[in-house]
């Protein structure tokens, strides 16, 4: 069963074709990837998926409703988070405040920054955020400054944030990009074992080959704005035009 589905899309930014004619699934409960050099379209096909951009033709539906011509908060709600490339926290908050806050949109089913002023005595939201925190190994770090963690910290934190409002779609957006290898192989196991505990799908943008090939079920490459192919991982390492293209004799 597909829960996102995307037929047709195609976007040009002035003279340049950023998407052709794209057709895409992503089979719910699977970890999906989107990969290809600079400039195949993956970061525009993202935001294609969360409503920053609007196609010039084709449909994107997520579990058979339209996204297109929604504003990200209401795709959001609809149950789609997503992980930039930086991690987006509140760096002048401490991190059980930064957990607070998704909590607190979750239950009020809105996100509006002044939120921040209300935190205090909300007790449940507090149990919540401590409870998630907990779960993602970060109990020990609730009272520390968001801008004093590591990279790899923040991320974390971020992943947080965004399963505190119960997507069931997930995209992150070169998760591990800046990372330490330490750092990465955390993330790795950290999705691997949202994977398993949450009841959600992941689709992943990421150029690490060995975070690629660690997590997904499927993969679809792109080239300039269109899919190359779409296949298991072991099939794609052996397909020798994506070999050529884009993996190389990367370790895996």
């Amino acid at each position: 069963m597909n829960i996102l589905e995307v037929k047709g899309v195609s976007k040009r930014f002035g003279g340049l074709q950023a998407l052709g004619d794209v057709n895409l699934n992503v089979q719910k409960n699977t970890v999906h990837a989107i990969i290809g050099p600079n400039g195949a379209g993956k970061s525009t096909l993202l935001n294609c998926f969360v409503g920053k951009l609007i196609p010039d033709s084709g449909s994107v539906m997520f579990d058979g409703q339209s996204v297109l011509g929604k504003k990200p908060h209401q795709i959001n709600q609809m149950g789609i988070s997503r992980v930039f490339q930086t991690p987006e926290i509140f760096t002048d908050l401490t991190v059980m405040e930064n957990m607070m806050i998704p909590c607190l949109a979750h239950r009020d089913g809105a996100f509006e920054m002044n939120a921040m002023v209300s935190l205090a005595g909300q007790k449940d939201i507090q149990e919540k955020a401590e409870e998630a925190l907990a779960d993602m190994g970060m109990a020990d770090k609730r009272h520390m400054e968001a801008s004093a963690m590591s990279r790899g910290d923040k991320r974390r934190l971020e992943i947080a944030m965004c399963l505190a409002q119960e997507p069931r779609l997930l995209l992150l957006d070169e998760p591990t990009a800046g990372m330490a290898r330490a750092d990465t192989n955390n993330t790795i196991d950290l999705l691997k074992q949202i994977k398993e505990t949450h009841d959600i799908t992941i689709a992943i943008i990421e150029h690490d080959m060995h975070v690629v090939f660690s997590l997904s079920e499927r993969i679809t490459v792109l080239a300039q704005g269109t899919p190359l192919v779409e296949d298991t991982p072991d099939n794609i390492k052996g397909h020798p035009k994506v070999r050529e293209a884009y993996l190389g004799e990367a370790q895996v």
